[in-house]
């Protein structure tokens, strides 16, 4: 029944807490040497922001507790933070499934984000032979990030397959299945504890994935089961 089977990049090949952690050592080790905090310190203060929840603007807050001014500094944190080359590895199970999957489906990756962010990420967890078409929506313009149709309307043109047949794995239901709902594909949410919106609901139906598993090594069975049925 199945042609391809198309994997979100963040939180669903890796933990995405990861990729935070490996710019904040690089932003720790930028603000030592030019702003004098020590970056075993700077490496703490982050990371504490980051796991009380913060998002968005943790250079902000961390600048004014070290009693600086963001607005003269944030934009250099963001750069280190964004062209750093990060540390990754895969969740456990990703290399062993995708390798068998490959053998049996073509497979095909979308992923948001800022484009050399995600090309960085992608080239460190060192995946690009298993894949045959590879979309980040940042390539197509801002404006087709998801849950714009868009990157899963050219992954399915790059890999040849119809959207009926071709299964869209990720884990964020704010974005990540309206746009391949849209055009057909049936959807599978890896849902796994302590995941950044392993908490998250879908808001509309159309958000909702028709699947959730626990992992990759579950969709792997249930391919073979054939049981992954609308």
């Amino acid at each position: 029944m199945w042609q391809a089977i198309v994997f979100d990049l963040d939180d669903t090949l890796y933990p995405e807490r990861d990729y935070v952690l490996s710019g904040f050592r690089a932003v720790a080790g930028w603000a030592e040497l030019n702003l004098g905090i020590p970056s075993a310190r700077g490496l703490r203060e982050l990371t504490g922001l980051f796991d009380e929840g913060v998002r968005g603007d943790t250079f902000n807050l961390w600048l004014a507790r070290e009693g600086l001014a963001p607005a003269a500094i944030v934009p250099d944190l963001l750069r280190v933070y964004r062209e750093h080359e990060p540390k990754l590895s895969t969740f456990a199970e990703v290399e062993s499934v995708i390798s068998g999957l490959g053998g049996r489906y073509r497979l095909g990756l979308v992923s948001d984000g800022y484009l050399g962010v995600q090309q960085r990420k992608w080239k460190a967890l060192g995946l690009e032979g298993y894949f045959d078409a590879v979309v980040f929506s940042d390539e197509l313009g801002r404006e087709h990030w998801k849950p714009s149709p868009r990157p899963f309307e050219t992954v399915l043109e790059r890999l040849g397959a119809e959207a009926h047949r071709a299964v869209y794995v990720a884990d964020n239901p704010a974005k990540d299945f309206y746009g391949a709902r849209l055009l057909g594909m049936f959807t599978v949410r890896v849902r796994r504890p302590g995941g950044e919106y392993y908490s998250l609901d879908p808001e509309a139906p159309m958000h909702a994935p028709h699947v959730t598993l626990s992992c990759l090594t579950a969709l792997e069975e249930r391919l073979s089961e054939g049981s992954m049925t609308r």
